[in-house]
């Protein structure tokens, strides 16, 4: 007699539509929830059941939790905390665990995709990373899902990626100088390839142009995003003549590292030079002065890639491949009117 076989295992998200409610009230029922109404209870321990999945609870066997892989560039910037905070509470309402990564050195991607996959996981959040189009072909082979959180670069449109609106924060910050009266304002960029560094190079751009103010290129240096691409991008633009008034830098290591390129030139911030940067970790409340910066929503961020890429997981499609959440000027103390 021919053997016979299993129910086909369905994702979260076919059962979710056969029982007629969400995907996260299927997830409710398999983790043994109790918040999910008694016949709906039934209806969808029933559908888990014919499709191989056993539900968590009282005298019910414990199924494997799905994990995911969040995966950093070099797990150095402070931000990163902030996001990790937010994957994690995301992922605890998701009812998946959570394994930090660093991105291996892998330029084809086939191990690093077939690693994920042995490892069981449901899928991949890469963060501040880059992705090449044939890493990104592999995690497709694997079916892996994969979430970008501030790429570097995207290989393709189709690729899913959260992010701040890099473009408005750019703006938002050298209008913020503008209007304090400096006309002659440094922007310290990050690396050129990436599409943050990118975006906000153009909002400094479009706020000088609002302004009617022509962009000198010989206040544009690019740096690396840290404290000593800061300090010696800061240096170069304090011995043009004339100096800059304000600089705007990238991120927040590189403000703090044109605030100490300042102090060895004996100029005092705000009263000689104004100092905004951009991302407002927490250090930058605690710097002296305390820094302007542009805030990003980096533990949200975190949360919003969680749950796009748990629905991928589970069969579902996302509204638009790309989210980008709103940039808010915190203003403190290292600006000031001319």
């Amino acid at each position: 007699m021919a053997e016979e076989r299993a129910a086909p295992r369905a994702t979260l998200a076919a059962i979710a539509r056969a029982a007629g409610v969400s995907v996260p009230t299927v997830s409710k029922v398999v983790n043994g929830r109790a918040d999910v109404a008694p016949e709906t209870r039934e209806r969808v321990a029933n559908l888990l059941a014919g499709h191989g999945y056993v539900a968590r609870g009282p005298g019910g066997a414990r199924p494997e939790r799905r994990s995911v892989a969040l995966v950093f560039d070099a797990m150095r910037a402070m931000n990163n905390l902030e996001t990790l905070r937010g994957v994690l509470e995301a992922a605890a309402d998701g009812g998946v665990d959570v394994v930090v990564d660093v991105v291996p050195d892998d330029p084809l991607g086939a191990r690093w995709a077939r690693r994920m996959t042995a490892g069981g996981r449901a899928g991949v959040i890469l963060v501040t990373s880059g992705i090449t189009g044939q890493q990104w072909r592999h995690f497709t082979e694997q079916r892996l899902p994969i979430v970008m959180i501030d790429p570097v670069n995207l290989p393709g449109p189709e690729v899913p990626s959260v992010g701040a609106s890099n473009f408005n924060g750019g703006m938002a910050a050298t209008e913020h100088l503008l209007e304090l009266g400096h006309r002659r304002v440094g922007f310290i960029e990050g690396p050129p390839a990436s599409m943050m560094s990118i975006a906000r190079l153009h909002g400094y751009r479009a706020a000088l142009s609002r302004a009617g103010i022509a962009a000198d290129p010989e206040l544009t240096i690019a740096a690396d995003f840290s404290f000593d691409g800061g300090f010696a991008a800061a240096t170069r633009l304090l011995a043009r003549e004339p100096r800059p008034t304000a600089i705007f830098a990238s991120n927040d290591l590189q403000a703090f590292g044109a605030i100490e390129a300042a102090r060895i030139l004996g100029l005092r911030i705000p009263e000689d030079l104004s100092i905004a940067g951009f991302d407002d970790t927490p250090a930058a409340q605690w710097s002296a002065p305390p820094l302007t910066s542009v805030r990003q929503p980096f533990a949200e961020m975190g949360r919003v890639a969680m749950r796009s890429l748990l629905r991928l997981a589970d069969g579902g499609e996302l509204e638009s491949p790309r989210v980008e959440l709103a940039t808010r000027l915190i203003v403190r103390k290292s600006t000031a009117r001319i």
